[in-house]
This record gives structure tokens, C-alpha cells and sequence, in this order.
């Protein structure tokens, strides 16, 4: 099974996970442009138990999402950068892909497309969702 290894932009916190993600996803929800200071977040969702923090210590911040279970990002508190959010409504972990090594993932589908800002690009060959499918985990 193939490993692959993120850090924060600084390397103080250092992250694996194994396998292929369940998705990846562009998210252009409200929160996630708040966060990434652009339209949309690139995530790939890993399952909780195949992820792991393997250097340093994150903080974390927690709001309430969509379902009204807890979203919890963890991110550097050296240099800011975000990692991932955990996703509790799903049990998976929503991996920055732009904060691997070697990013070999594609976005498989956009999300949150109705909160995205008139500017916003969407890929023609991906899939887009004015919100979250229905069983999606969000």
C-alpha cells in the first residue's frame, strides 16, 4: 500500500496516510475560502484510522459543521499552514493536497459550488454540487 507524506510549509508537523483517499474533492464552502484565503479548498479524504501525525504537534481550531457535528482543523502553530480538517459527521479526515510531497491526486468532484464567489473556476471535467451529495459524510 502506498504511502503519502505532507507537512506544514515550515516541516515542524509532518503527516502520512496510506492507501488512496475515499475522494478529493474541491470544497468552495464559505469556510473553506475563509481558510485557504481563495475559492476553494483541495482535500482528500482519508480515513481516520489510516492517517496519522508522524512529527511535531498541531493545534487545532473546532466549529460546528453542516450536520451540527464538529469539523476540527489542525493546523502549524509555527507557520499557520493547515493540514487537514476532521470531519467527525464522516469519521474521515479532509487532507490539504496541496501539502503533500508529491501530490499525485486529481479532484474527482467540486462541492459547495452555490457558495463560491462569481470569479471562481470550476474544471469542466470534474463534476460539480451546488452542496454536499446526499451520503457524502460532510
Amino acid at each position: 500500500m502506498e504511502k503519502h507524506i505532507g507537512s506544514c510549509i515550515c516541516g515542524d508537523v509532518e503527516f502520512s496516510f496510506e492507501g488512496d483517499p475515499m475522494n478529493s474533492i474541491f470544497c468552495y464552502c464559505k469556510e473553506c475560502q475563509a481558510l485557504t484565503g481563495s475559492d476553494k479548498w483541495f482535500g482528500l479524504w482519508v480515513p481516520k484510522n489510516s492517517f496519522k501525525l508522524t512529527k511535531g504537534t498541531s493545534s487545532s481550531y473546532t466549529r460546528t459543521g453542516d450536520s451540527g457535528k464538529k469539523v476540527i482543523y489542525h493546523f502549524c502553530t509555527s507557520c499557520s499552514s493547515v493540514l487537514c480538517a476532521e470531519v467527525t459527521a464522516g469519521n474521515f479526515y479532509s487532507v490539504s493536497a496541496t501539502s503533500l510531497k508529491n501530490n499525485i491526486f486529481t479532484p474527482k468532484m467540486s462541492i459547495y459550488a452555490s457558495s463560491a464567489p462569481s470569479w471562481a473556476i470550476f474544471p469542466s471535467d470534474v463534476p460539480k454540487f451546488d452542496i454536499l451529495p446526499p451520503r457524502m459524510g460532510g
